[in-house]
């Protein structure tokens, strides 16, 4: 579970980064990487998704935590 864990935190900092650059320099670093479209770069954005979905479930986390 810990490496689900830092698989997940990995993949949706580099998504983040990913938006920041489209954001600030129109320069989506995965397209340049990987093609305008390929099987490849749809899988990179489909990890990303999932992972942010994942990292959903630490706010539980943070609140049991919390009490």
């Amino acid at each position: 579970m810990r490496f689900l864990n830092y698989f997940a935190l990995t993949v949706t900092i580099i998504g983040a980064i990913n938006w920041g650059l489209i954001g600030f320099f129109d320069f989506n670093l995965v397209s340049a990487l990987f093609g305008e479209g390929t099987v490849f770069t749809r899988l990179v954005y489909d990890l990303v998704g999932l992972c942010g979905l994942y990292l959903i479930t630490f706010y539980g986390l943070l609140a049991k935590r919390d009490v």
